[in-house]
């Protein structure tokens, strides 16, 4: 990715764990989704963990010329779980949720946690992915869930993990939307508006530049086979088309078939098949001349 793609990913996850949920079942939901022992760098992931009630522990971690700080989190109590999230000991998915009976709002509260967890964001070319990297047994157990939710996603094991992907621009930007990004999504949204606006100029332009060469190079071959024939006397012999539709290409080398017949008042394909019957004489010295 590049350096701006990275920059709009990390805001956007950013602006996701910036949401501060109202509803305690909601916090609860989020907290269960992303899930225990999580271990983060990112210090809004780590803020949100301290606002949903979570335990932080800050360690340094050694590298070859710096030291990042990593935060990570523990479980802690979770009060207010109400009818859609309850207390529990924590499993592969986090502490444990209710997913079947939980309203809406909370399944949608822990997607959002479990995509701040364990979910990244890819954007290359024009092209976004999003996967989950997830315990193994987990990763068909979220593909269900977001099947439910009309978001279905392939799944995989990778390398001991389980790997729920998606590829599909429309539904990244759906599901982004609904855990709650806005000024983020909006400005993927323009980015992939621009890209698409200028590959399709790209497509035109590189087809106008085409068929212009082709043009040229038409051109060139009907103005040397019209120079054999003036020069042999045979295209005075022809009918009055051929000899019009000589005549204006002599005068105006780089115009178009379109251009010509709109010059001569006649049928784009009466003058294309005037200009191909003298490349034709000028290649057959004993075809007979038109009656």
């Amino acid at each position: 990715m590049s350096a701006s793609d990275r920059d709009l990913v990390a805001a956007l996850r950013a602006e996701l764990a910036a949401i501060d949920p109202q509803r305690a079942c909601d916090r609860a939901a989020e907290s269960a989704g992303l899930g225990p022992g999580l271990v983060t760098r990112e210090a809004s992931i780590a803020r949100l963990a301290v606002r949903l009630g979570r335990e932080t522990a800050a360690g340094v971690r050694p590298g070859t010329r710096r030291r990042s700080r990593q935060v990570r989190i523990t479980d802690a109590p979770y009060g207010g779980g109400g009818a859609s999230a309850e207390p529990g000991t924590p499993g592969p998915a986090g502490p444990s949720f209710d997913w079947t009976a939980a309203a809406d709002h909370c399944r949608w509260a822990w997607l959002r946690g479990r995509f701040l967890a364990r979910g990244s964001l890819s954007l290359s070319a024009g092209r976004a992915h999003l996967e989950f990297v997830v315990p193994a047994d987990e990763a068909p157990l979220l593909a269900r869930r977001l099947a439910e939710v009309d978001l279905p996603g392939s799944w995989r094991v990778r390398r001991g993990r389980g790997v729920v992907t998606w590829k599909n621009a429309e539904t990244i930007g759906t599901f982004l939307r609904r855990i709650g990004a806005a000024s983020a999504i909006l400005e993927l949204e323009a980015r992939q508006v621009s890209r698409a606006l200028r590959g399709e100029l790209n497509r035109v332009i590189n087809a106008e530049s085409a068929n212009l060469q082709r043009a040229v190079v038409a051109a060139g071959r009907q103005l040397a086979a019209i120079g054999r024939l003036e020069a042999d006397g045979r295209l005075a012999e022809q009918p009055r088309v051929v000899r019009l539709a000589a005549a204006a290409r002599l005068a105006t080398p780089e115009a178009t078939l379109a251009e010509l017949s709109e010059h001569l008042v006649l049928h784009r394909s009466t003058v294309q098949r005037a200009l191909e019957r003298i490349e034709r004489l000028a290649a057959e010295q004993d075809l007979p001349a038109l009656a």
